[in-house]
């Protein structure tokens, strides 16, 4: 089964994240996407989420998830150490999501933007939809 990540593609963090990701994803259960496509965009609406959301975004078994649910969600498919983050999932969705928010308001200030995209690898660009 594939499960569909949306991320903002002007953002460095989030471009870091889905290679952190990919390299901890050896089954290829990924597949990623840039918020700001026009496929993302038409999945975003055919799942009842306003084109304005600019947080992570996973599309799992038809479910949605955002913010630290859909980070924690992905932590549960990845290898080694990082499958412990799935348990915070345990933690009040409240509390989760302040620290997504605070993370998510200062990740340009973190890592910076990008109008440009960088060329990916084959690895990276198989995955890319």
């Amino acid at each position: 089964m594939t499960y569909m990540i949306l991320f903002d593609d002007e953002c460095l963090f989030c471009q870091h994240s889905v290679q952190f990701i990919i390299k901890r994803d050896p089954k290829k259960k990924f597949k990623f996407l840039s918020l700001q496509s026009s496929t993302g965009k038409r999945l975003l609406h055919e799942h009842g989420m306003p084109q304005s959301v600019t947080s992570l975004v996973l599309i799992k078994e038809d479910k949605i998830y955002i913010k630290s649910s859909a980070a924690l969600q992905i932590c549960k498919h990845l290898k080694g150490i990082w499958k412990i983050g799935y348990l915070f999932l345990g933690l009040p969705k409240p509390i989760r999501d302040c620290i997504y928010n605070f993370i998510a308001k200062h990740r340009y200030q973190l890592v910076g933007k990008t109008t440009s995209c960088p060329i990916p690898s084959s690895e990276v660009r198989e995955r890319l939809l």
